[in-house]
C-alpha cells in the first residue's frame, strides 16, 4: 500500500512540469486575444499658439474669398475667428495651415486659435485687422456660414452628417460643398436662412478640407472651410483574425483543463488512500498492543 501511495505521488509530481508549458501558452494566447480598453489621458493644453502670416495687418480687400495662412505646431486643429465669430478650420500640416474664408463688410479682426485632440485651446495668434470694402447690394447683410463643429469624422463607407448655419443674404441660396476627396461637389438649393445638414460618404481614410459655399439671390457669396476626417475602421480580415485568436485561446484553455481534470481526482484519491492506510496501520498496532505512535 505504501508503494502505491508513493507511486501515485511521484506520477502527480512528474505531471506538473508537462502542464507548465500548456499554462504558459494558454496565458499567452489569452493575452494576445484580449480586448483592450482605449482611453484618452489628460494632458496640458497647447502652450504655443499659431501665427497669421497672411494677410498682412491693415490690408483692404474688395473680393472674397481670401486665404488666411500661417505657422503652427503639427497635429493641432486651427480655428479661425473673424470678429470673434468662427470662420473656418484646418489641420496643421508640416508646420503650416491655410484657410479659405469670407469677410464681414467693413473691419475684420482675424485671430487663429489652436486646439488639441481633447479640444483644449492654446494661446491666440497675433491679431490681424483687415477691411472688406464691398458692401452687399440694397443694404442687405452679406450671407454668412458657420458651424458648431470645426472638425467632424466618420468611418469610410458611413455617412458623415454635418450641421451648418446660414444667415444673412437673400434667398434662395445656391449651395456647393466640396468634400476635398476628388469627388464632384454636392449642389443643392436652400430657400431660407437657418440650420441645414450636409452629408457625405468617404471611401478612404484621411483628413480632408471641406469647403462650403453659399450664393444668395444677389450673387453674394459666403465661404466656410472645415476639416473632415475619414477614420480607419478595423478591416474584415483583421476582425476574422481577432476572432480566430480568441477561439484559439479558448481551445488552449480547454486543453489546459483536460490534464487538470484528470489530475485533481487522482490527487484526492491519493489522499484518501493515504488516510485509509494510516487508520489501518494505527488499528493494527493497537490490536497487537503496540504504541500507535
Amino acid at each position: 500500500m505504501t508503494r502505491l501511495i508513493q507511486t501515485t505521488l511521484i506520477i502527480a509530481i512528474l505531471m506538473v512540469p508537462f502542464m507548465l508549458p500548456t499554462i504558459a501558452k494558454a496565458q499567452s494566447s489569452e493575452q494576445s486575444g484580449s480586448v483592450g480598453v482605449e482611453g484618452r489621458i489628460s494632458s496640458p493644453p497647447p502652450t504655443t499658439g499659431a501665427t497669421i502670416t497672411s494677410p498682412s495687418n491693415g490690408q483692404t480687400f474688395s473680393e472674397v474669398p481670401i486665404t488666411v495662412s500661417g505657422l503652427c505646431s503639427d497635429d493641432l486643429l486651427i480655428k479661425l475667428f473673424k470678429n470673434n465669430v468662427f470662420a473656418g478650420s484646418a489641420q496643421c500640416d508640416n508646420g503650416s495651415y491655410s484657410i479659405v474664408t469670407d469677410l464681414f463688410s467693413g473691419d475684420n479682426e482675424l485671430v487663429a486659435r489652436v486646439f488639441d485632440e481633447l479640444d483644449q485651446a492654446g494661446p491666440d495668434s497675433n491679431t490681424v485687422s483687415v477691411v472688406f470694402d464691398n458692401p452687399a447690394p440694397g443694404g442687405i447683410a452679406r450671407p454668412t456660414l458657420t458651424s458648431s463643429f470645426a472638425k467632424r469624422g466618420a468611418n469610410p463607407g458611413q455617412t458623415l452628417t454635418w450641421p451648418v448655419s446660414l444667415s444673412g443674404g437673400q434667398g434662395p441660396y445656391a449651395m456647393s460643398v466640396d468634400w476635398g476627396d476628388g469627388t464632384p461637389p454636392d449642389l443643392f438649393t436652400i430657400g431660407l436662412p437657418g440650420e441645414f445638414d450636409i452629408e457625405h460618404v468617404y471611401d478612404n481614410p484621411g483628413v480632408y478640407n471641406v469647403v462650403v459655399r453659399a450664393t444668395d439671390n444677389n450673387d453674394t457669396a459666403a465661404f466656410l472651410q472645415l476639416v473632415g476626417v475619414a477614420n480607419g475602421p478595423l478591416s474584415q480580415t483583421d476582425a476574422d483574425a481577432a476572432g480566430e485568436g480568441q477561439a484559439t485561446a479558448a481551445a488552449r484553455t480547454r486543453i489546459l483543463w483536460q490534464p487538470a481534470a484528470i489530475l485533481i481526482p487522482f490527487i484526492f484519491s491519493t489522499f484518501w488512500l493515504g488516510k485509509k492506510y494510516q487508520l489501518h496501520s494505527i488499528r493494527s498496532k493497537i490490536e497487537r498492543g503496540e504504541r500507535p505512535f
